[in-house]
């Protein structure tokens, strides 16, 4: 698990396919790696699979190099990392798995005064689990989204998020990893709701739906 507050920038040193998936070598200034642990790449979640002294490898299925943003990326590339989150940290971000639901791209980007906003096209599927004022994460950046119409939604980011995360540099048409607010996918879930894959959810008839008697039920009050 993650908060989608990036802990710094790496830098792709190697990406060595190996048939449909790869290995790929991360320079970077975190220290102390443990064998398996996860750390997300640009909101993926990879597991450490080699490390030394300024850099980790880590292995990329097909499944994801075909279903994120990261088959797009060059030797020479900054990524964004975090390492798991600690259960007894405090939560900056929002609560992220690292485990994208799509790939979306840049549409506009617009200058608000020291900030920056951007405008992204989401794939339809995942439009319904983002709402004005929810939480996102991009890239794995936990970001709160700004507005949202169809299958397009803005963010605003602030200087500081300009300066630490590569966002900001971005252009009009770059894809970017989407993961929605977990919780969302639970609301819909008991709803009843298609989910992130557009496809209904097993015996939707059969589902009450969400009440104040659900949620004691299910203790949630």
């Amino acid at each position: 698990m993650f908060t989608g507050l990036v802990e710094t920038l790496g830098t792709v040193r190697a990406l060595d396919r190996k048939g449909v998936d790869a290995s790929v070598r991360i320079e970077c200034d975190l220290t102390g790696y443990v064998h398996g642990e996860s750390i997300a790449v640009d909101g993926c979640c990879l597991s450490v699979t080699r490390s030394g002294e300024g850099w980790f490898s880590a292995e990329a299925s097909s499944e994801t190099l075909e279903k994120t943003s990261l088959g797009d990326r060059r030797v020479g590339d900054q990524v964004h990392l975090e390492r798991a989150m600690r259960h007894d940290a405090r939560l900056g971000g929002h609560l992220v798995t690292g485990h994208v639901d799509g790939v979306g791209k840049i549409v506009e980007r617009r200058a608000l005064g020291d900030a920056l906003e951007v405008v992204f096209e989401c794939p339809a599927a995942l439009a319904p689990f983002i709402a004005p004022k929810g939480s996102i994460c991009i890239d794995g950046v936990s970001l709160t989204v700004n507005g949202a119409s169809g299958a397009r939604f803005d963010v605003v980011l602030v200087p500081i998020t300009q300066d630490k995360t590569m966002l900001s540099r971005r252009e009009v048409g770059a894809r970017v990893n989407l993961e929605v607010d977990v919780l969302a996918k639970y609301v819909a879930r008991l709803l009843g709701r298609p989910g992130i894959d557009g496809l209904p959810a097993e015996n939707p008839g059969d589902r009450e739906g969400v009440t104040l008697d659900l949620l004691k039920r299910q203790g949630y009050l």
